[in-house]
């Protein structure tokens, strides 16, 4: 994602559309994205049809409970969390340098979900001095660590040190992503009881934007509650309106998306469907307006990645079919400037799962794409830098731990998508991979 220039440690600055001066840019800057999509459609058209060989680095082990890489910006900061010591940290990535960030934090386990340029990231922590609460809102008791319940706070790290951030009156909250001007996209609690919620969550969550003027909440339409997941440099954000469920280990959260929606200078727009009721939830936006994540198809018995754009509406991207195996479920979570999606694609039990990268019109095995001979399995593609660099998680078949990965696109170097290898994830991967539905 591309981003404008800020002033480095000038704290959470205000959001562009905030001012009518900056509104008023904003809104000719939308106005002028058709004119931008089109100019980019060329560019988009050749990073589409040519395939890329990439090299891997490992980043670590994150844990047997992994952790995971969330975000890589342009400045290459990771954001992510590992295992340490049987707890959960959020950890930066930056160089050579992998950086525990949730120690000492608030006294709890953490996660670092975004970062931007300048390094200044967001997430989750517990906080055992914080309001008194039964809710596992973070959910790390239920993801099996060793915590009793505390309050979930939202926060943002800036000059070395962790930072609260405001709710909606409620005790708990999550941060998801942080642009380079400092607008924050999250949820956070209120104080209404929410009947649909099953035990230990009482309260209803709503999608909000943190910035300089404190906490905003966002509209959720007829539904209940909801989450914002990405913002751009515009102010726009994506996520999700939907109900109160039992606990998502794949997202982290207690949540059943039903509406993919667009957060754009007050008005909340229902990016559609590819035909399902639940699970359609907008993951990422870029600087274009362009917007993926995954939807369910009519009859609500699989997802599909989806791109959608003002031009176009939603988009089925389908998932990767090869030789090897054709899969039945995906779903987007990253697009660059560029266009480029990644995500992830699995068998319909889950027992094989890969990163992919879009590519000629359609999904890619980016273990495939992968130059020489690696052990790592990469399960996920999480997000992509506008030079096409990825990050995600990894299954090591010699040492069976997951890992990690940052991949690397090798420029002028083409190469032709191969077959990746057939690598049957043990049952506690597929586990942490695998999107459940509520019966």
């Amino acid at each position: 994602m591309k981003h404008t220039a800020q002033r480095r440690g000038c704290g959470i600055a205000r959001v562009i559309s905030r001012s009518a001066r900056n509104f008023r840019l904003a809104a000719a800057g939308l106005a002028c994205m058709g004119v931008a999509l089109a100019n980019c459609a060329a560019q988009q058209a050749s990073n589409a049809n040519s395939q890329i060989q990439y090299t891997v680095e490992d980043l670590g082990v994150v844990g047997a409970n992994p952790g995971q890489p969330f975000v890589i910006t342009n400045s290459e900061w990771v954001s992510g969390s590992a295992g340490v010591d049987g707890a959960e940290h959020a950890i930066l990535w930056h160089g050579k340098a992998m950086t525990d960030i949730g120690d000492p934090g608030f006294g709890g386990n953490s996660i670092a979900f975004g970062v931007n340029d300048w390094g200044n990231a967001v997430g989750e922590a517990e906080n055992p001095k914080g309001p008194a609460t039964t809710e596992d809102f973070c959910g790390f008791q239920a993801m099996g660590f060793t915590s009793s319940p505390r309050a979930c706070v939202p926060f943002v790290r800036q000059n070395g040190k962790l930072i609260a951030l405001k709710t909606l009156g409620g005790p708990n909250g999550v941060a998801n992503q942080i642009n380079n001007w400092g607008a924050i996209a999250g949820y956070a609690e209120n104080r209404t009881v929410d009947p649909d919620c099953p035990a230990p969550q009482i309260y209803q969550f709503k999608p909000v934007i943190w910035s300089s003027l404190g906490v905003e909440a966002l509209g959720t339409g007829k539904d209940a509650d909801g989450v914002a997941f990405s913002i751009n440099s515009w102010g726009q954000a994506v996520g999700a309106s939907g109900s109160c469920g039992p606990f998502d280990p794949n997202f982290l959260y207690n949540f059943v998306p039903a509406h993919a929606l667009l957060w754009q200078f007050g008005a909340t727009i229902d990016l559609g469907s590819l035909g399902g009721s639940y699970y359609n939830f907008a993951h990422s936006i870029n600087d274009l307006g362009q917007v993926v994540g995954g939807s369910d198809l009519a009859g609500d018995e699989t997802t599909h990645a989806f791109l959608w754009s003002f031009s176009t509406k939603m988009h089925d991207l389908g998932t990767v079919n090869d030789s090897l195996d054709d899969d039945s479920y995906s779903v987007a979570l990253g697009i660059n400037d560029a266009g480029q999606v990644v995500g992830l694609s699995a068998s319909a039990d889950f027992s094989v799962v890969r990163a992919f990268i879009r590519q000629g019109g359609k999904l890619v095995d980016l273990n495939g794409l992968i130059a020489g001979s690696t052990t790592m399995d990469l399960i996920t593609a999480c997000s992509i830098t506008s030079k096409g660099e990825i990050v995600g998680l990894a299954f090591d078949t010699g040492t069976g731990e997951m890992h990690g990965y940052l991949a690397r696109p090798l420029p002028g170097i083409p190469g032709s998508a191969r077959a990746g290898r057939r690598v049957i994830l043990p049952d506690w991967v597929r586990a942490h991979v695998r999107y459940s539905r509520p019966s």
